[in-house]
């Protein structure tokens, strides 16, 4: 209310002082005989006096005249006064109006107003100093406002009106009109120099005076204007001119700081006023004029103890510019001054009052932090810092002792700053000042360099902002969002800068950044690196947190523990040990997961790749292979390189992570290496063959043994595995590049997998290695390895690879994935020597029932491929597992079996609760197992392999041979074992039992039947290939397209989402077999088989049409036969006839319309356009020989029209195109003879015009 009242008030006053001017001009045009029409011009833009009152004044003004004059001295006096009007009528003009844009609310308006105005003003005030009467003109009542004492008796009256009235304006709170009015006033104070300074001043105080009767809003908008008022006078550039001879600049200062004491919010915008004149003043004046000013000491002794930080942020910034000490700054700055003592803990206690205080400004940053940070942070130091941050420590010289001593400084001040300012002041403090707290560090990033990082981000630091982003209900969670978004957009090209901070927010948070935090922020920092020394700079600084990981937690709180916690319900991809949580063992397990990582998104090529993996390798192989008997350093005077050990002993999970990790990284690099090229050298980009030679250096040194005791048995496989490996490699050498070199190439990584997986499982590999030995042995004999009586004969090759098969088929199992992948590049290069013994052992695996069924059939027991078991072929529901309730997760045909059965650790456990639940068992049961089945679970989950169980087991491995299988179908396309793997592979799919439980296993053998058989580029042919091998098949699979579906018949009703998984089955099912079937078709029709041959096959065939036809419980799909007759031409012209005759005598009228599309489809091949005169031949004696059956069907239809106007349709297409193509073969008078007479009007009124165009062809 207050300020709505003051701006009524001025808005009067306005149009008062209007009102006057106006009145003012129009007596003195009338003097001067102004034309009507300009007197009427005024006088309408005139809101003043009546008319009556105007007319008195003219009669007084009038009466006057004549009084004091009379004759001849009446004329001079009228001369005279003619001429001061006319020099009063010459003056400019000044527009009034152009106070209002001051207020608009848009830049370009307010700057173009203050521009007229000024220019406006100074033309009155040349106008005004060249008059040489000026009293007269004073007299005449050219003052806008009445006699004031305002000190400005050499300005133009409208000079001194603007002055006053843009002092008023600056109160005012409307809209802009307190800048665009300080905008005016800066800009006419610095251009007009009439304006005295110290008129000014007192006029700035007197006309905004504070008076008791104000209110809040009032009083704010006076102290307000008194503040814009002087930030316009110290902007206007005329303290600066005249310092020489006043002391007008004391004067100033000591107004500014009086009116900064009154309120809070004055203060620093007092400050800035100051400082932007002191930036323009000399130093002499500043240590004069504005250190003297009456008030600033005061305001400086109390600055400490009120908590001003403004004071500071003056005292900083005075100092910066006189660059001398002085007593004024009183407790504020150390005197002496200097860096260190401005940073000393002493010091920096005192000033954390007035540092506290700087977030009343907020979200903007108080101007004294920048200045700090400056002080704190000069711009030259991250050149020096950065610099020395590197691979390795470069060599000191001379010209750098300086630098690093400065370095020296600034890190020991950084250190006092954050100890005492940001973590023992801002962050226990209140929200507001924690935003401050990382407010700051944005300010440093910029300045900071890699070497004080880790002082920046320290264990408090990182505490507060985990905790923040832990929970997203927090009040600065978007802070601290937004902090780290900052933190990433700073680190971005700088390696150097990525590795600190990923080091501070793992080592502080004991590995667990992202899982606390539930972002991803450590995984999108590590994807960053993208060069060699970025990458080894990493793995150098990982290492270190290795060896020395015993300070990660130094400082364990509360605050720790609650940080523990929330991890725990955040970890989404960290391994968990049990114990471990929270304790430096996650860090260093996480240090063994990260440096494998460092490769994955790098862009190296391959020599600086190498480079890589070698210093991951050594890392990994020290640490998980070895120990160290004497210490924890060891030099190798062959490899010349210096280990380290961490002090306390490494834990025997790290051991094994590391093993891993190792595996994984050698699986990786032969992964990476593609068709393999033997390089020149010992150890040419080969991580395998430097992998075996490190590893017997360090055996070699006495004081470094295996981290763990081997067993006669394994330690013997591990020295025959190296000797072999080594005997590989030199046979790999030799081969230069033909195809063995890749075999031997698969098989040495294979030993080094089957060598790091002794050392992961002892006692369980051992007989494996040795049978894989042998093998070797066998496949690449050597006078030094093997003796005569072992070389293999002629005939003991395919027990050789039988063996070599089983002894794969051993491994899968229990091995790790990189192991896995080692096995599946080795049966890569032998699928092709693998004996059909070798392949059934395989299928048989697939094959194995997860469950047995609950009838036994007492002909079902045989497994030969051969066998016609119907029970394979039978769909129906009545199966125990829920199917409705399995994963989604399926594999990919195309995928590896690390991949594929990633979904199914889970699955078979759910799948086998629900088996259970599902097998007859009543509530009361199965509430008796639930605390079975959850320890049951709890031990599942606690396990990193996943389910134990019989059937999990069993689906995990059939998945591992299943890859197999893949690999040999992609080698071997086109050979006819491929026959008896997709005979196999679809009795194993259709029977129930054998992927009971996980939906994905029987997804993904259906994928690789489609993918690798079906649609594989060659398919099987050859003389090998018989029919007896085929005929089985297409039988089996016609059967399996017509199946019906079968309902489980119980007396509870199954769920709708079981009923529907069952269905998708059966569906699966069918669609399988469709394309099955097309597939054997064209192996058939590729074949040089005779029509004796295919006799049986007709049979087959003609069974299956007759089935359609004549069956009740038959499927067949009139699509799946019409596409068979469209690939297959020759079957429509086989049975052409019988397709006829059925259609006439079909039972169902629904089956009788379907099958018209099938003797359509039959007759395509010879009567479209452009064929033969020989096909066409064809086309016309297969319709001569069957025209009476085809007169009697098209009897039948015409006769006997379907009800449903759907099918009608159908009958009349099909007569209308048989009719077409009678007439295309010129058959139509032997058609129509054929058929009845009375069945001419019937096909006149059913099919009207296409059988009147057939009789007129007659």
């Amino acid at each position: 209310m207050g300020s709505k009242k003051r701006s009524s008030d001025s808005v009067v006053t306005i149009v008062d002082e209007s009102k006057a001017y106006t009145e003012h001009l129009e007596k003195k045009m009338k003097k001067i005989k102004k034309t009507d029409g300009e007197v009427d011009k005024v006088k309408t833009n005139t809101d003043s006096a009546a008319p009556m009152e105007r007319k008195k004044k003219r009669k007084a003004l009038d009466k006057e005249k004549k009084n004091k004059s009379g004759g001849n001295g009446e004329v001079k006096v009228n001369v005279g006064d003619m001429e001061v009007e006319n020099r009063i009528t010459t003056m400019p003009e000044f527009h009034i109006g152009v106070f209002k844009d001051l207020g608009n609310k848009e830049v370009e308006v307010r700057e173009a107003a203050a521009e007229r105005l000024v220019s406006e003003l100074i033309e009155v005030q040349k106008a005004y100093d060249s008059m040489e009467r000026k009293e007269e003109v004073d007299g005449g009542g050219l003052k806008l406002e009445a006699e004031k004492d305002d000190g400005l008796n050499n300005c133009a009256p409208s000079v001194r009106y603007a002055v006053r009235r843009l002092i008023r304006g600056v109160s005012s709170s409307r809209e802009c009109a307190r800048q665009g009015f300080a905008l005016g006033l800066t800009m006419l104070v610095g251009a007009v120099s009439n304006i005295a300074i110290d008129s000014l001043l007192k006029l700035i105080v007197d006309l905004l005076e504070v008076s008791s009767s104000m209110k809040g809003q009032e009083i704010k908008d006076c102290l307000l204007g008194r503040l814009f008022a002087y930030g316009a006078l110290a902007r206007s550039g005329r303290l600066e001119q005249s310092v020489s001879d006043s002391e007008h600049v004391k004067e100033f200062t000591s107004s500014v700081i009086a009116l900064a004491a009154k309120k809070r919010y004055l203060q620093e915008p007092a400050v800035v006023v100051i400082l932007q004149l002191s930036e323009k003043l000399p130093v002499e004046i500043v240590l004069k004029q504005v250190l003297e000013a009456p008030g600033l000491l005061e305001w400086f002794e109390g600055a400490i103890e009120a908590g001003n930080p403004d004071a500071l942020l003056l005292a900083l910034k005075l100092r910066e510019k006189i660059s001398a000490d002085n007593k004024v700054f009183g407790k504020l700055l150390p005197d002496p001054y200097s860096s260190n003592t401005m940073f000393s803990a002493d010091h920096l206690s005192s000033l954390a009052n007035c540092l506290k205080e700087s977030t009343f400004c907020q979200p903007r940053v108080h101007g004294v932090w920048p200045v700090l940070v400056n002080s704190l942070m000069p711009d030259i130091v991250p050149q020096h810092a950065d610099s020395a941050t590197g691979l390795n420590s470069s060599k000191k010289h001379k010209k750098n002792r300086k630098s690093s001593s400065l370095d020296e400084d600034i890190q020991k001040n950084l250190q006092n700053f954050w100890e005492i300012i940001i973590e023992g002041s801002l962050l226990l403090s209140s929200h507001d000042r924690k935003h401050l707290a990382f407010d700051v560090i944005l300010l440093i990033l910029p300045r900071l360099p890699v070497s004080c990082i880790p002082i920046v981000l320290s264990y408090k630091i990182i505490q507060c902002l985990v905790d923040i982003l832990s929970t997203k209900d927090s009040w600065l969670y978007k802070v601290a969002e937004k902090f780290l978004k900052e933190l990433l957009s700073w680190v971005i090209f700088d390696d150097g800068r990525r590795v600190a901070v990923i080091m501070a927010l793992q080592k502080h948070t004991n590995g667990k950044f992202d899982c606390i935090t539930r972002t991803k922020t450590i995984k999108s920092l590590m994807s960053g690196f993208n060069s060699e020394l970025g990458c080894m700079l990493f793995i150098q600084n990982l290492m270190d947190m290795f060896l020395d990981v015993t300070s990660a937690s130094e400082e364990p709180s509360d605050q720790s523990q609650t940080t523990d916690d929330n991890s725990e319900i955040g970890s989404i991809e960290e391994k968990e040990f049990a114990g471990t949580l929270g304790t430096s063992e996650f860090l260093k397990s996480w240090v063994v997961d990260s440096i494998p990582g460092v490769l994955k998104n790098s862009k190296l090529d391959n020599e600086e790749k190498f480079r890589v993996q070698k210093e991951i390798l050594k890392f990994l192989a020290v640490q998980g292979l070895f120990s160290s008997s004497l210490g924890t350093e060891v030099t190798s005077f062959e490899l010349q390189e210096k280990f380290r050990w961490p002090k306390a002993a490494t834990s025997s999970s790290l051991c094994r992570m590391c093993i891993e990790q190792l595996q994984l990284l050698l699986a990786n690099a032969q992964k990476g290496e593609g068709p393999h090229a033997v390089a020149s050298g010992l150890e040419a980009n080969d991580l395998g063959s430097y992998f075996m030679r490190f590893l017997s250096v360090l055996r070699n040194i006495p004081s470094v043994s295996l981290f763990r005791s081997l067993s006669d048995e394994d330690e013997k496989a591990f020295k025959k595995l190296q000797e072999m490996e080594t005997q590989l490699s030199r046979e790999e050498r030799n081969c230069g590049m033909s195809a063995d070199a890749n075999r031997l190439h698969a098989l040495r990584y294979l030993l080094i997998q089957l060598l790091l997986q002794l050392l992961l499982r002892p006692g369980e590999f051992s007989e494996a290695a040795s049978e894989i030995i042998i093998c070797c042995k066998k496949f690449f004999p050597s006078p030094d390895l093997v003796d005569s009586d072992d070389e293999p004969n002629g005939d003991e090759a395919p027990e050789l690879m039988d063996v070599f098969v089983d002894t794969m088929l051993s491994l899968l199992p229990q091995s790790s994935a990189p192991m896995r992948s080692a096995i599946e590049q080795v049966f890569k290069y032998y699928s092709d020597n693998v004996t059909d013994d070798g392949l059934l052992r395989m299928l048989k695996v697939i094959k194995k029932d997860l469950k047995p069924a609950r009838r036994q059939e007492t002909d079902s027991e045989d497994d030969d491929d051969d066998t016609d078991d119907d029970d394979l072929l039978d769909i129906e529901e009545a199966e125990d597992s829920d199917e409705a309730e399995k994963g989604d997760n399926t594999g990919d045909g195309d995928e590896q079996s690390e991949d594929s059965e990633g979904t199914v650790v889970k699955e078979p456990r759910e799948e086998n609760s629900d088996d259970d639940s599902d097998g007859g068992m009543d509530d009361e049961a199965m509430f008796r197992m639930d605390s079975y089945l959850a320890q049951i679970f709890k031990e599942k989950r606690n396990q990193a392999g996943g389910g134990d169980t019989a059937d999990s087991q069993l689906v995990l491995f059939k998945l591992r041979v299943l890859s197999l299988l893949e690999i040999y179908l992609h080698e071997n396309q086109g050979k006819p074992q491929v026959l008896k793997v997709f005979s196999n592979l679809c009795q194993a799919f259709v029977n129930p039992h054998t992927t009971e439980g996980s939906e994905q296993l029987g997804d993904r053998i259906c994928k690789i039947v489609e993918n690798k058989i079906l649609k594989a580029k060659h398919y099987p042919k050859g003389e090998s290939l018989q029919l007896s091998m085929l005929e089985p098949l297409l039988e089996k699979n016609l059967k399996l397209a017509a199946k019906p579906f079968k309902k489980k018949k119980t007396a509870i009703t199954p769920s709708k989402k079981k009923q529907s998984a069952s269905f998708q089955r059966y569906r699966k099912i069918v669609n399988l077999a469709q394309n099955s079937t097309y597939w054997i078709l064209k192996i058939i029709d590729s074949g040089n088989f005779s029509e004796e041959d295919k006799e049986k096959v007709f049979d087959i065939l003609k069974s299956a049409i007759v089935a359609y036809f004549d069956g009740k419980n038959s499927q067949l799909k009139p699509q799946f036969l019409k596409e068979i007759i469209r690939r297959c031409p020759w079957v429509g012209e086989r049975y052409f006839g019988l397709l006829v005759e059925k259609c006439s005598t079909a039972k169902s009228k629904f089956r009788q319309v379907e099958a018209l599309d099938l003797l359509l489809e039959a007759l395509k091949p010879f009567v479209s356009v452009n064929k033969s005169e020989d096909t066409v031949g064809l086309g016309k004696k297969m319709i001569s020989s069957h025209l009476s059956e085809l007169c009697v069907l098209i009897k039948e239809l015409v006769t006997n029209m379907p009800e449903k106007q759907a099918r009608r349709a159908e009958v009349r297409r099909f007569c209308g195109r048989m009719f077409h193509i009678i007439s295309t073969l010129k058959l139509s008078k032997k058609f129509l003879k054929s058929l009845d007479s009375e069945v001419h009007s019937v096909c006149e009124k059913q099919i009207g015009k296409a059988f009147l165009d057939l009789k007129k062809q007659e």
